[in-house]
Order: C-alpha cells, then structure tokens, then sequence
C-alpha cells in the first residue's frame, strides 16, 4: 500500500511537472504591430499602337469624296474611381474641309459619345465611367474631307485620350 502511495504521490509529481512544463512552453511573450496602409486613386488608359494612315481617294461622282474608317487599335483603361469619363483632342486644327472623328467603344457600365470631331479642345468621348479595369475596347478613326478641301498633303496629329472627373 505504501508503494501504491509513492507510486501515486511520484505520478502525481511526474504529471504536476509535465503541466508546469506546458504551461511555461506556451505562456511566451507579445507585441503588436500597427500596419498603414491605403489605396490612392488610379486612372490609367494607354492604347495599342498607332492606327493606319487614313487616305481619302475616291468619290462618287456628284458627291463628296467617300469618308474612310480604321480601327485597328484598342485602349485598356482601369480605374478605381466613379463618375470618370474619357476625352479626347489633337494637337492642333484639322485643315479647312478635312474632319478627322474617333469613336470609342464604351466599357462596362459606361457610354460611347459615337463618332466624335476632334479638335484642339478636348471633347467627351465615353461617359460614365465607374470602378473597372477593361483592356482591348475598339478606337475607329474616320477621315472626311469635302471636295473644297482641295488636295491635302499627308500629315499627322497627335491624338490625346484622358481620364477625368465626368460632368
């Protein structure tokens, strides 16, 4: 009896000190970190290239010389921000009876002007514009010119796309 006692007594030690290990193993120390962070306002939009050289050549007799179109490049826009819009202006004036127009392809949500005359002041092109990142939306550029025109050398304008605060 008396070893069943010291066999309790010395498990009942053996078992006190295993739970003060455990208790000591996991009873480590602390600190707290305050982490900063924050998300600033992104309006980006680039284009895919430069479109083709727009030639108008022919006319039906009677008529005005026939417009031409073009619509090989594409613009990718993204945007974490509400009530934005695109606009778009060239760097200077088109010659007297020649109209060059751009037509974007609206992202999601949001709205084409349609075919628009580009000038130098900058004109809404889509509107409406909300929190997105859309890539490969459609530019068309159309050439017009009337038969007062005359012959126009080949030139070239630079053509700006922005993002702004919408109306």
């Amino acid at each position: 009896m008396q070893k069943d006692l010291k066999s309790l007594t010395l498990g009942l030690m053996v078992a006190g000190l295993l739970c003060l290990s455990i208790g000591i193993a996991t009873a480590g120390s602390s600190d707290t970190q305050t982490v900063t962070y924050e998300v600033t306002a992104i309006n980006e939009i680039s284009v895919s290239g430069n479109p083709g050289a727009l030639t108008v050549s022919a006319a039906t007799a009677g008529s005005q010389p026939d417009e031409v179109s073009e619509a090989t490049t594409t613009y990718s826009i993204t945007t974490n921000e509400s009530n934005k819009k695109i606009t778009g202006a060239i760097n200077t004036a088109m010659p007297s009876g020649v109209t060059l127009k751009i037509n974007l392809v609206a992202p999601t949500g949001a709205s084409s002007a349609g075919d628009v005359s580009l000038n130098g002041t900058a004109a809404d092109l889509v509107t409406g514009i909300a929190t997105l990142a859309e890539g490969a939306k459609t530019i068309t550029y159309k050439l017009s010119a009337t038969a007062l025109a005359g012959v126009v050398a080949s030139a070239q304008k630079t053509v700006t796309l922005t993002i702004q605060a919408g109306a």
